[in-house]
């Protein structure tokens, strides 16, 4: 939560965030919608942080998110990218067929391609998964995050 209020204050947008330890993240969810309703906010973005992708309780938890989502703002466009660290190959795929049903995904965002990661788990979770690479990370800074382009990816992963 700390981290994405510090991203918060850098890009100068508002972060709605229970400061309870164990608060339920649906209900950060449910007030997060009606603080953008009352403010006519058109994007909100909920980062779930979610780590442990194996957990039951976690994959229950996506799911009750999306469901207040679906009945609060039933004609939303929603965006649901899972976050995958481009080191965790296998792992990485396996992380997304669990977040895949639990969190309706539409894309992935591939992050930390600024080292010798690869991402070479994108071309697994775009063909088994059919889920398309959104944006890429390849750094720590706001610039770092950028489109993906599948052409650049070919050019990269060929160049060595």
């Amino acid at each position: 939560m700390e981290q994405v209020k510090v991203w918060g204050e850098r890009t100068q947008t508002d972060v709605i965030a229970n400061p309870g330890q164990n608060t339920d993240p649906a209900s950060v969810v449910f007030d997060a919608i009606e603080a953008a309703k009352a403010r006519n906010v058109n994007l909100l973005l909920v980062d779930t942080a979610g780590r442990l992708q194996n957990k039951k309780n976690l994959m229950d938890e996506l799911s009750k998110m999306r469901r207040i989502i679906n009945t609060k703002a039933p004609n939303a466009r929603i965006e649901s990218l899972l976050v995958l660290d481009a080191t965790l190959g296998q792992n990485g795929l396996r992380q997304a067929e669990v977040f895949a049903e639990a969190a309706q995904l539409s894309g992935v965002v591939l992050t930390k391609l600024d080292g010798s990661a690869r991402g070479g788990v994108a071309l697994a979770v775009v063909r088994q998964l059919g889920l398309p690479i959104r944006f890429i990370g390849a750094g720590e800074g706001i610039e770092d995050l950028r489109p993906f382009s599948s052409y650049e990816f070919v050019e990269a992963l060929l160049d060595g």
